[in-house]
């Protein structure tokens, strides 16, 4: 264990909702909640103001919306999140070489490493100061805790919520446990929670009193023993700065279950794209295609095929998740699909590239034999394909709430909602004042789906993807 608190932990504030109220002066101090709004849904982050009613990640939508009905329910905007998650852990690259990002809202930095802290003097001016860049970069705001250990320097973000700075000094750590839930322990999850209730220990200091041994008697050898040493504060973890990537996938849930085989192909085919321009954007390739499907009854199928060689030809992996498809039943309908790819390098082979050659040409010597059309995996941009076969997509998976749209007289907007034929837009940007809002059809000729406004002028904020 060191000695001084240069164990940083940064988690930005209810990130998600955070970004959209940047992105949209009309919902800046207003209730927000970001994830999905089919009947299914489930929220992915809602904002301080919503969560005043009650509403908290992983909760159904239509719970939240039972709760909140007047709050702004938005789609996720995952390329601007990413790009904003870019500037943060660039400035945290900028403290130290050890950065051990955990999500794209939350890391750990060793500021020791990096000399940028030795003392808690030092620790707590550099904690302030990136609260300061992170927001004059992004224009958001990010809870920063300090300690000896990950766990501690956790536990001190929790505290500073919402834009804080707790710093736990050496010395005080294991009167700050004591009072707390054991949940509050990395590992400590619902069961080992409840196990531990039923034993009576429902606080650290509870855990701390009832000794190694009867932790390791409750939980077994290596978790026991493990947690009285978390609830003792040690914790001797080190900060990562590679945290590699087993695989690269994308995965879709449906409003309804998807009963129409040829449909099934289409969408197969179009996360296949998604997976694969996600593994070039890595710099990645992969040599295991996984195809995942949760049929109506909720059970839920992965069937995975190896390939000669890594890849990221996205033929070579669409032809695979579609000979993985046909092995499935999906008779009884689909409420999820994903593809995946594991195995990954930072290379591919050569003659895997022939290989998705020589398949296409033997696919059109098929078709033009008079193999029926809606036996092939589509060709071309995967979209047309889909639609020219399926029914016509929802209007709010064309229209997502929240998303970016230009049109051409009235300039960039955002979509505050859609049905019925028609698509209402409020217009505003993130540095404009509160737009006004106006209704075309969905079919507007002049309106369009446009990518992210940077959320910070001068900085070089997101907006390229």
């Amino acid at each position: 264990m060191r000695s001084a608190p240069t164990i940083l932990h940064l988690d930005m504030d209810a990130f998600y909702a955070s970004a959209e109220q940047a992105a949209k002066p009309s919902l800046r101090g207003k209730a927000v909640v970001v994830g999905g709004l089919g009947p299914r849904g489930v929220v992915a982050t809602a904002s301080y103001e919503a969560r005043r009613f009650g509403v908290h990640s992983a909760m159904p939508t239509a719970q939240a919306r039972r709760l909140a009905p007047h709050a702004a329910y938005l789609t996720p905007r995952f390329a601007l999140y990413r790009d904003v998650s870019n500037q943060v852990m660039g400035l945290l690259r900028e403290l130290s070489p050890l950065v051990e990002p955990l999500s794209l809202d939350e890391a750990f930095v060793d500021l020791e490493a990096g000399g940028a802290a030795f003392d808690s003097g030092s620790a707590r001016e550099v904690g302030e100061r990136l609260r300061e860049e992170i927001r004059r970069v992004t224009g958001l705001s990010g809870s920063v805790g300090l300690a000896v250990s990950k766990m501690l320097a956790k536990i001190g973000s929790e505290r500073a919520k919402p834009d804080g700075l707790v710093l736990i000094e050496p010395g005080t750590e294991r009167e700050l446990l004591a009072p707390l839930p054991v949940r509050v322990l990395p590992g400590v999850g619902p069961a080992t929670g409840d196990h531990l209730r039923r034993a009576g220990i429902t606080t650290v200091d509870e855990i701390a009193e009832a000794g190694q041994d009867e932790l390791v008697r409750l939980l077994g050898r290596a978790h026991g023993t493990g947690l009285y040493a978390m609830a003792l504060a040690l914790d001797e973890r080190p900060v990562v700065s590679e945290r590699e990537g087993k695989s690269v996938s994308v995965e879709d849930t449906y409003d309804l279950d998807i009963h129409d085989r040829v449909r099934v192909r289409g969408e197969v085919a179009r996360l296949a794209e998604r997976c694969t321009r996600r593994l070039r954007e890595a710099g990645r390739s992969g040599r295991t295609v996984v195809l995942k499907v949760r049929r109506y009854d909720f059970s839920t199928l992965t069937r995975s095929e190896t390939l000669r060689g890594p890849t990221d030809d996205p033929a070579v992996v669409r032809e695979a998740a579609a000979r993985l498809l046909e092995g499935v039943d999906t008779t009884g309908g689909v409420r999820l699909l994903g593809v995946g790819v594991s195995g990954l390098a930072d290379y591919t082979q050569e003659d895997l590239f022939a290989q998705a050659a020589g398949e296409r040409a033997a696919a059109e010597t098929e078709a033009a034999a008079g193999a029926g059309a809606d036996e092939q995996a589509p060709e071309g941009p995967v979209a047309e394909a889909v639609d020219s076969v399926a029914p016509a997509a929802p209007e709010e998976r064309r229209w997502p709430a929240g998303h970016d749209v230009v049109h051409a007289v009235h300039g960039p907007g955002w979509v505050q909602g859609s049905g019925v034929g028609r698509v209402t837009v409020r217009f505003e940007t993130p540095t404009s004042a509160p737009g006004r809002v106006r209704t075309f059809r969905t079919d507007d000729p002049e309106l369009s789906l446009s990518a992210p406004l940077p959320l910070v002028e001068g900085d070089g904020g997101p907006g390229e993807g």
